[in-house]
């Protein structure tokens, strides 16, 4: 086989456990997942209501335009559906980014460690990768990103809060760089968990895009709109950008119920609301055990923690997963002392909380 040479040592992306491999492997009745920042409270009853209403079309092919969701989304943001691109999920459309963009030749600039996807995209195009260490606090080094970029440069990914240390990028810091990235690299903001946002200088991004042609941002309706298994997201830009983009898009690529969905999600906004208080609430949760452990963490305007343990995250991993907790390992992320926890209801994060306050007591005896 005449295989791309660049793609022969690639990985496939590694989701986080799977409820029922772990009841299997540890002899569990019950398993609490908190490891890949899904609703822990599901999604809006206005879902319900949507897949209730519509008839089945199983032999149909989806609207191809995503017609009903981009016009909802053009209302609900107040712009032409023009500005919008649909994907199965953001992730596909960090794919098509790269694929429109990214080739031998042509390099892309990414913070480290973040979201793994824009990384791995740029070696399937053999681009060129230009990673740049967070800095101590877990945030994008703007100043040695721009110093990355030159002629060569076609994209500059940010992803604000950041995956995996949950760590925004403030207004007062956003816009001078975007002032000098060049008008020719294509910025792309990732907001996946944008609607779990509550810091006040966190930039408008609908006001980037007017002001700035070379920003695109992507959205999803996998973290707070609680539709990760229906597989939406999409992007935002001017539509010259959309309009280079689309071509690349597979058709027919995001399905009909995802669509119908997507757009009653869009309707309940008190549910939206009423999510983002409660993770804040199951965060302070979590501050407040780390203080009480005098365990490090990154602040997050997310909708996880990252805690450091200052061991082996392995070790964390496996004892919780022991315990029917599956979290995710720093170690797979690029923070080998700390795990990952995504903010559970109350309950959940009681119960994992008491878990660690028992691991961290049994450490101290040894």
């Amino acid at each position: 086989m005449k295989w791309k040479t660049n793609i022969l040592d690639l990985k496939a992306y590694q989701p986080g456990r799977s409820t029922e491999a772990v009841k299997k492997e540890y002899g569990l009745d019950h398993i609490t997942k908190l490891a890949s920042n899904e609703n822990p409270y599901g999604y809006s009853l206005k879902v319900l209501e949507a897949l209730q209403e519509n008839p089945s079309v199983f032999a149909i092919y989806p609207d191809g335009n995503g017609s009903v969701l981009k016009e909802a989304l053009s209302q609900f943001y107040n712009l032409p559906e023009k500005q919008f691109l649909l994907g199965n999920g953001s992730d596909e459309i960090i794919g098509i980014i790269s694929r429109s963009i990214l080739r031998p030749g042509v390099n892309t600039v990414m913070a480290t460690p973040s979201f793994s996807q824009y990384k791995h995209n740029a070696v399937v195009e053999n681009a060129e990768i230009r990673e740049i260490p967070l800095t101590a606090e877990g945030n994008h080094d703007l100043n040695a990103m721009l110093e990355a970029i030159d002629e060569k440069t076609g994209v500059v990914w940010l992803c604000t809060p950041n995956n995996p240390s949950g760590v925004y990028i403030g207004e007062n810091e956003l816009i001078p760089f975007l002032e000098a990235v060049p008008n020719d690299v294509l910025v792309v903001l990732d907001e996946a968990y944008r609607e779990y946002v509550v810091a006040e200088d966190y930039p408008d991004s609908l006001n980037l895009v007017e002001k700035y042609p070379n920003v695109i941002v992507l959205h999803t309706f996998s973290k707070i709109y609680g539709l990760a298994s229906f597989r939406v997201g999409y992007a935002i830009a001017n539509e010259e950008v959309i309009a280079k983009l689309n071509p690349v898009r597979e058709p027919f690529n995001v399905n009909t119920f995802g669509q119908w969905v997507s757009a009653a999600a869009l309707e309940d906004e008190e549910f939206v609301k009423d999510c983002r208080e409660k993770n804040r609430e199951g965060m302070q949760q979590y501050y407040d055990f780390c203080e009480e452990e005098q365990l490090s963490y990154y602040p997050s305007q997310a909708n996880f923690i990252l805690i450091d343990f200052e061991m082996n995250g392995d070790d964390v991993f496996h004892y919780l997963m022991s315990k029917g907790y599956i979290v995710r390992s720093g170690v797979a992320l690029g923070f080998p002392t700390c795990v990952r926890i995504t903010i559970g209801t109350k309950e959940q994060n009681e119960g994992i909380i008491s878990e660690l306050r028992r691991f961290l007591a049994d450490r101290k005896k040894k």
